[in-house]
């Protein structure tokens, strides 16, 4: 199969080791890229309404207000967004999927086992799994033969923070009574750019076990360790 080579720079990170759901959270923490397409904000990884599916999302370029910067906010043509899948348990990428702007639509690559690992990485240009056609209101979603579905666009941020009374706990104004027991969502009104692949497991391969069995923990379940990659053509 015809490949095409894409050397990136690393954009930003996130690592999530998949149980039940776990999340990893960068919103403006990374200064390089910060406010730039290749801003990471968070990365999901959760089972789907299908047991034997996973869900990733990525979600970008947030916090972005409703309106304007919202509707103006764009893919970016030259950056490759990467799903890091490891089933063996090195934490070394067995396999990835792969999201990359074309014009008005998003295209899906994987999972498919790296050309390479690491911060480089290759398009698969002539083999899509699927494309996404990206408009105004997100709403466009496609499933393809293999029962995987996928989804490119604005959402409201899923994140939840209580940014306020963070604030406030760090700096020593309500220690020791730390946080409410209800918080006020700093992101309720604000917006990212997500893009969502819904995978059978089947096309994950076996996991492996569970990464907290090293730290003492026991009984935990098979977890694939995921994480996500914005790279950035050179």
């Amino acid at each position: 199969m015809k490949k095409t080579k894409l050397f990136a720079a690393i954009g930003g990170l996130g690592v999530v080791i998949l149980s039940v759901f776990l999340i990893a959270a960068d919103h403006v923490d990374a200064p390089d890229v910060s406010g730039t397409t290749t801003d990471i904000a968070d990365l999901y990884a959760f089972e789907g309404d299908n047991p034997n599916n996973t869900v990733l999302i990525a979600t970008l370029q947030g916090p972005l207000m409703p309106g304007a910067p919202t509707n103006e906010a764009m893919f970016d043509e030259s950056v490759l967004i990467e799903f890091n899948i490891d089933n063996t348990g090195d934490f070394k990428e067995d396999l990835v999927i792969q999201a990359i702007r074309r014009g008005d639509s998003m295209y899906f690559f994987g999972p498919a086992a790296p050309g390479q690992i690491g911060l480089n990485s290759q398009v698969q240009v002539t083999a899509p799994m699927s494309s996404v056609k990206i408009s105004g209101t997100g709403e466009t979603i496609t499933a393809t033969n293999n029962n995987m579905s996928f989804f490119a666009g604005p959402r409201r941020d899923y994140f939840f923070f209580d940014f306020e009374r963070f604030n406030m706990v760090t700096s020593g104004e309500v220690a020791p009574e730390g946080f409410n027991a209800e918080g006020t969502d700093f992101f309720e009104n604000l917006n990212v750019l997500a893009i969502s692949v819904e995978v059978p497991n089947s096309m994950l391969g076996t996991a492996p076990p569970h990464v907290g069995a090293a730290v003492g923990l026991e009984g935990l379940p098979p977890a694939y360790n995921v994480w996500v990659s914005a790279k950035r053509r050179q």
